[in-house]
């Protein structure tokens, strides 16, 4: 699939199924598009799918700035690109940081808005030590085993990584989580260092649905009951055994809230 240029910064995305409404997906930091397989391979029998990889990750360009207002900004020039919108924009985690900014700001573009565990704070300033300790390695080594192995750890639900059934995804996205290469450290900084849009969530008017998963550690489940507070008519389901990657633990869970959103919002 293309690479294409937006907002001087070129993007690789995966297009998959057709139909009336589409569906855009926004993966979380240190991933890419590959994290939302399973959903892609879901809803594209009824809808036009589209994931993408945010500047500086996957097989994206490696160009900053890497702030949240930048990357916002490629994923509606994006948007724009492929069709115009409005789309149902879904973002796990940064995805949502990028969902928020686009619902707030580009309401023509968003029909619907779907969160995974993500957050409209700043990063809480006791996570900074940690994240900038973890990220000062990377720069200098990469994603070794050693950092691999505890970023796993706040990606995942514990139950999920104790279940021996789950030994081969687990090995899969360690491997996933290994290939970031040193440059990675630009999106992390964007993250860590982002401001909060709180302000903004009363601006939302689209459609909203909110999951996090009742494990989640690096956004808990407070950050997302906050969001919906924020937002009129928001609705919020907690997934149970998921942590901070709910479409990868619990994909069948997700793949039925999601399909059951758009079916409703059709």
């Amino acid at each position: 699939m293309p690479n294409i240029e937006v907002n001087g910064v070129n993007l690789y995305y995966e297009e998959k199924g057709s139909g009336k409404e589409t569906v855009f997906f926004a993966h979380g930091l240190l991933w890419s598009h590959r994290m939302f397989h399973q959903q892609m391979d879901h809803l594209s029998k009824r809808y036009r799918v589209i994931a993408y990889d945010h500047r500086g990750q996957g097989q994206s360009e490696v160009k900053g700035p890497f702030d949240m207002d930048t990357v916002a900004s490629d994923a509606a020039a994006l948007i724009q690109k492929l069709g115009g919108g409005p789309v149902h924009f879904v973002g796990l985690s940064m995805g949502g940081f990028v969902g928020i900014r686009l619902a707030a700001r580009h309401p023509e573009l968003i029909k619907s808005l779907v969160l995974l565990e993500t957050s409209a704070n700043a990063e809480p300033v006791e996570n900074l030590p940690q994240y900038k300790t973890l990220n000062g390695i990377v720069k200098w080594l990469g994603v070794i085993p050693p950092i691999a192995s505890k970023v796993m750890h706040i990606m995942f639900a514990e139950s999920w990584l104790s279940n021996p059934a789950n030994k081969a995804l687990i090995k899969h996205w360690k491997t996933e989580l290994s290939s970031n290469k040193r440059s990675i450290t630009g999106p992390v900084d964007g993250v860590i260092y982002r401001k909060g849009v709180e302000d903004e969530l009363s601006k939302i008017s689209c459609p909203t649905m909110i999951l996090v998963g009742d494990e989640d550690v690096a956004t808990k489940p407070e950050k997302s009951k906050y969001i919906q507070m924020g937002i009129a008519k928001a609705k919020l389901h907690v997934i149970p055994g998921a942590g901070h990657s709910s479409c990868i633990e619990k994909p069948d869970e997700v793949n039925r809230l999601i399909g059951e959103w758009l079916e409703e919002m059709g």
